[in-house]
């Protein structure tokens, strides 16, 4: 089947075709800066170089229709028709505790993801608008939301529920969520599925490092407990949030800075992080080339984020009582050496031993690990479009079924 996928933000769009048959991506792009004077759209064919394109739009229905034009462009040989368009699947950040698995969207749906927009008022509602948006260009195809937090549903009470009155979660839901749930999912999958494993038994830390970050406790195959919690904000430091902070400091800042709840929450989530620390960047690869020319406050802010990072490799091995392997996935995990080797260092007492010229070598599906290491060490690169896909069309083929069929 041809799935389209779409992953809305604010003011952007991912988008992949994907041939769910083959496990094959047909086309993908990026259409950035919607809304604004001058959007930009990155529209890349399979295997041919990507077409950069500025373009004025002014809402997320403007995009996707320009996204449709592009991918019917008559040099795109995988569609020559948006009839083969089978389903479209719609990334969906949080679906609080009503969906533990991805869904067909009908109106129940919609508004249910619309409640949630307290939880998660920066991604909830770019989401709906792409729903929205893409139902009125597709109407006649199932639309399916695939959510972030689903694979964490798995996670046990004692270890999603927070210390506050006990009112305020039967009140308002207040719990760890977690979130890259899709990541999670599918880094732990082709694990079990490539190297031959078995789920039952099986005890995995997984790591999604990228400009956010997340690490996940896997035992039996299912979400054991996970770094992000009630919003995206907990757990590591990433490009620029806090990750775990004392919430007294809060407090502290409202009163001595003056702030509003307003810039508390920007502080916290655009301006913290690797940013914060380091005051120059909040991607990896600038701190990095930085701190290799001694840059000390950019050396620190690498230093953090390493050593945030290990803490919860330790306390999950703890949670689980040890581990099989330690998965290293998203744009910095997949793609930094040194970040993989400064995380591992020092974890022998774990039995995590790293090979070093493995580790600078890996590239795909690696192991990492050294020959006397207890503990596997992976290099697993994620593919969350193809799980949305994989999911779109099962739910397209089942709501097409009859119960007579």
């Amino acid at each position: 089947m041809k799935i389209l996928v779409i992953n809305c933000g604010s003011s952007s769009i991912k988008y992949q075709l994907i041939n769910t048959k083959e496990k094959t991506t047909l086309c993908k792009g990026l259409v950035e800066r919607i809304g604004a004077v001058t959007s930009i759209i990155r529209h890349e064919f399979a295997k041919e170089k990507p077409v950069k394109k500025s373009i004025a739009l002014e809402n997320h229905s403007a995009a996707l229709s320009k996204i449709m034009e592009l991918l019917m462009e008559a040099d795109n040989e995988h569609l020559h028709d948006v009839s083969e368009i089978e389903a479209v699947g719609h990334r969906v950040v949080h679906g609080g505790e009503l969906f533990k698995d991805s869904v067909l969207i009908d109106e129940d749906v919609e508004s249910a993801i619309e409640q949630a927009f307290d939880i998660a008022p920066l991604h909830n509602p770019p989401n709906l608008q792409g729903i929205r948006a893409a139902k009125k260009l597709l109407p006649n195809v199932p639309h399916v939301a695939v959510f972030d937090t689903a694979f964490h549903h798995s996670i046990p009470q004692h270890a999603y529920l927070y210390a506050i009155p006990n009112r305020l979660y039967r009140r308002y839901k207040i719990r760890r969520y977690g979130f890259h749930g899709t990541s999670h999912y599918y880094v732990s999958r082709e694990y079990f599925n490539v190297l031959g494993k078995k789920k039952m038994g099986s005890k995995l830390i997984t790591c999604h490092l990228g400009n956010g970050g997340s690490i996940t406790a896997i035992k039996d195959g299912n979400s054991y407990d996970t770094s992000m919690g009630f919003t995206p904000l907990e757990g590591l430091v990433m490009g620029t949030r806090s990750g775990d902070i004392d919430p007294s400091i809060l407090f502290f800042l409202i009163e001595k800075e003056e702030l509003s709840l307003a810039n508390v929450h920007a502080l916290l989530n655009k301006h913290s992080g690797l940013l914060g620390l380091s005051g120059y960047a909040g991607d990896m690869r600038d701190l990095l080339e930085e701190a290799e020319q001694g840059d000390r406050r950019c050396t620190e802010a690498v230093d953090v984020f390493c050593y945030r990072a290990k803490k919860y490799i330790g306390s999950y091995m703890a949670a689980l009582n040890g581990g099989d392997a330690l998965i290293f996935t998203g744009g910095i995990g997949e793609n930094s050496a040194i970040i993989r080797r400064k995380i591992v260092e020092n974890l022998s007492y774990l039995g995590l031993e790293l090979d070093d010229k493995k580790n600078e070598k890996a590239k795909g599906f690696s192991a990492i690990h050294a020959i006397e290491s207890k503990v596997e060490i992976y290099v697993i690169p994620t593919n969350e479009e193809l799980v949305i896909a994989i999911d779109a069309a099962k739910i397209a083929i089942a709501s097409q079924q009859t119960p007579w069929a």
